[in-house]
């Protein structure tokens, strides 16, 4: 898939076009000859663009929901045999790539959003606008559900899961709701969870743009996938596996996530130092910001797709002449 017009990727939705495609394309750098990793494959919409530009390079595709690979092994297919697809959890980084013989790479990608398909799927429980049971795993043989936090976690630990992830104002509220209801029933699906957050919200609250259930409901994804902890473990392996003058690149939807990915970028980056430092602190980083700021969506793009709205996309890249592979094991 070449690089999109704007009235292209708003005629192209259908097809699930991802957030921010044509910057993560161009940002990558692409190489023919290149090795290039998507850790987060998802329907393959990133990886379709990528893989369009390799000839005698190959593409090694991560995720680990088994609709997404099967559903992006279909698309990829379509383009090209240089790929392979792995279910994993992107943690795994390290074990993939000496199984793929694949030790350093050009690049990386990571989208760290919930896929359309997955929001559209009411069974999977990700949605605050369909019914269903609460589940929210990203991979369905994670023993850890949605049901089981809101049905067994104390107060104290849903109120910091809807602070600390979601960064709800309400969030003692609802989860002292969430408390005295469960007390009565079994709170089983997201319609009734969706009910309990309304209850605990103002008018003037309810009343404002967007669902109020929106937050929560984010909290509990990240919260269920332990996506932050596993985050902040996987930009450090990746950052390992660039060859010299490879990109890792980060496109995040939360403001936590974003201040992993910006912490852990500046400090392979940036050298923070002073005039009392001695003479054996290093004068250099092994990496280079390729954008300082985050990469947002154009208006087009939000016209056609109000979910990127909070996306943020950082690049970072291993500078060219830096031949220590491994220097931070």
């Amino acid at each position: 898939m070449p690089l999109l017009k704007k009235s292209q990727i708003s005629k192209r939705m259908g097809e699930h076009i991802p957030v921010l495609y044509n910057e993560v394309i161009e940002g990558l750098n692409i190489k023919p000859d290149g090795i290039y990793v998507d850790l987060t494959v998802g329907r393959g919409g990133h990886s379709s663009g990528i893989l369009t530009k390799l000839t005698t390079g190959r593409l090694i595709a991560v995720d680990q929901d088994l609709d997404a690979i099967e559903a992006s092994k279909v698309r990829l297919a379509k383009i090209s045999n240089n790929f392979v697809v792995r279910r994993a959890n992107f943690s795994k980084i390290e074990d993939i790539l000496e199984e793929e013989n694949a030790e350093e790479v050009d690049g990386i990608l990571m989208d760290l959003g919930v896929s359309s398909p997955q929001f559209d799927e009411g069974e999977r429980g990700f949605s605050y606008r369909e019914d269903a049971t609460l589940d929210m795993r990203m991979d369905q043989r994670n023993p850890l559900t949605a049901y089981q936090i809101i049905n067994s976690y104390s107060l104290q630990e849903l109120t910091q899961i809807f602070k600390n992830y979601g960064e709800e104002k309400f969030a003692y509220s609802i989860a002292k709701n969430i408390i005295k209801s469960r007390e009565v029933t079994p709170i089983e699906t997201t319609y009734q969870l969706v009910e309990i957050i309304k209850m605990s919200k103002p008018m003037k609250e309810l009343n404002k743009k967007g669902h109020p259930a929106k937050q929560v409901f984010q909290a509990l994804r990240i919260a269920v996938n332990d996506e932050l902890n596993v985050l902040e473990t996987t930009l450090t392996r990746a950052l390992r596996h660039l060859k010299p003058g490879g990109r890792l690149a980060v496109i995040t939807f939360h403001s936590g996530e974003d201040r992993i990915v910006k912490n852990i970028f500046k400090d392979a980056s940036v050298v923070v130092g002073n005039r009392f430092d001695g003479p054996n602190v290093p004068t250099e980083k092994p990496y280079i910001l390729i954008n300082n700021k985050p990469i947002v969506a154009s208006k087009a793009e939000l016209e056609s797709n109000h979910r990127a709205a909070s996306a943020k996309l950082r690049i970072i890249a291993r500078k060219k002449g830096d031949t220590n592979y491994g220097h931070e094991r």
